[in-house]
């Protein structure tokens, strides 16, 4: 396909997820799951303003829009708190779909007449990408749903190897490079940018993320209790928020399950545990002797091949992902065991570094080296690191929620320290001379 077919083709699988994920009645896409969460009806009005504004209207929120102005603004993340959404005299469902129906015709439209090459088709990734990451958001929002199920229980995975659990690999002191350009990576989002040399001193990384097996065990020797695992910050917040076990572990009675979009079923030992915080990261790691890694250190041991001196554009090499390779895009609705995919291992032998769960790390976002914002200026410079809109920490390697053809390993997430309705989880990391 042409890269135009392209865009267009990725355009139309993130408006289908967007909208099975929709698709219940209007009371159910008005209401407001949790305070940390929208409801599903203003992500899905979002997401077509967003495409309005950037694909139709150049980024100028001032140039007149399908919306009043009145109305366009109930859309700015930027504005309204998650929390007061669900108050906002938002569209209704079936305005909301007719809107980014009309939107989404004239994008296809400004598409089709764009130039090959012209510089606007990085513009388009960017929507696409948008779209993708809401989608994961919804997909956060639903699993704080109660209530009976909305959702089944997602596609089967295959089967992981027990013996992997608790395992690391080495990555050998030296250089390599770190983030992406535009030649190399023409969707790459601002904060993956630009591409530069740094030395990395050695380290060991888990070949696998934890298991839940392995979380049970730092539950079951006291690991909630006990302040000497935990940061000053996190164990206070420990403290105040009553954390004894991941979000959507069950307890009393029903301990040993955990319910996931409504599903009440056992803890999978052998899966990635999920929705765990900065904090309990932290503490999780300080107990097993470890570290969370740092985002360099993360990075370098996903896509680096040390044998060629170059960067993979996977884990695995050059191919995009495929089912065999990662658990991405969604359908299985959680993590696969560990050492379900060998054959998506990076050159150091480490494995499910794309998919499943995003990865903590102790670092804070900051811009690389020369940083350039990207056409929506907004997107990572409020965040970084002294920009004081809060302390964040980098996720890396995606998770079963995010769209394979958004990923890559220069990926950068980033969300508060004590946030855990995101599907996230922990690889560990140790300095060489303390293993």
């Amino acid at each position: 396909m042409t890269s135009h077919e392209v865009l267009a083709d990725e355009l139309a699988k993130a408006r289908n997820r967007t909208l099975r994920l929709v698709d219940f009645d209007d009371a159910e896409v008005r209401r407001q799951y949790d305070p940390l969460m929208s409801p599903l009806v203003w992500d899905l009005a979002h997401i077509g303003q967003q495409e309005e504004l950037w694909l139709l209207r150049g980024g100028d929120s001032d140039r007149p829009g399908l919306l009043s102005p009145q109305v366009d603004r109930l859309y700015d993340a930027f504005v309204h708190s998650r929390a007061s959404r669900a108050d906002l005299p938002l569209l209704p469902p079936a305005d909301a779909r007719a809107y980014c129906a009309t939107v989404r015709g004239k994008a296809l439209d400004a598409l089709a007449a764009l130039p090959d090459g012209h510089p606007d088709a990085f513009t388009f990734g960017m929507v696409i990408s948008h779209e993708n990451q809401h989608d994961e958001t919804m997909l956060q929002a639903l699993s704080l749903r109660s209530g009976a199920p909305l959702l089944d229980r997602g596609c089967a995975l295959p089967a992981g190897r027990a013996e992997l659990a608790g395992t690391s690999v080495l990555v050998p002191a030296g250089e390599f490079v770190l983030g992406v350009d535009a030649a190399t990576e023409p969707y790459s989002l601002d904060n993956e940018r630009p591409a530069h040399v740094v030395d990395v001193p050695g380290f060991r990384i888990g070949r696998v993320p934890v298991t839940n097996g392995e979380w049970r065990q730092f539950i079951d020797d006291g690991g909630y209790d006990q302040s000497r695992w935990w940061s000053e910050a996190g164990w206070a917040h420990r403290r105040q928020a009553g954390l004894t076990a991941p979000l959507f572990w069950n307890t009393g009675a029903a301990a040993g399950t955990r319910t996931r979009f409504g599903h009440v079923e056992d803890i999978p030992a052998d899966e990635p545990v999920q929705h765990v915080s900065y904090f309990e990261a932290e503490a999780y790691a300080a107990w097993a002797g470890a570290r969370l890694p740092t985002e360099v250190e993360w990075e370098k041991a996903c896509a680096w091949d040390p044998h060629t001196r170059s960067r993979r554009r996977y884990p695995w090499g050059a191919a995009g992902p495929t089912d065999e390779l990662a658990n991405l895009g969604g359908d299985a609705l959680r993590p696969a065991p560990v050492g379900a995919y060998p054959a998506g291992a990076s050159t150091y032998g480490v494995e499910q570094m794309l998919g499943d769960v995003w990865e903590w790390t102790t670092s804070p976002l900051r811009p690389w080296p020369g940083f350039t914002p990207m056409v929506y200026d907004r997107y990572s410079e409020p965040f970084f690191e002294g920009a004081g809109t809060g302390d964040y920490r980098v996720l890396r390697g995606g998770s079963w929620a995010v769209s394979p053809s958004i990923l890559r390993p220069s990926f950068r997430n980033w969300d508060h320290p004590v946030r855990r309705q995101i599907f996230s989880g922990v690889r560990l990391a140790w300095d060489i001379d303390h293993v």
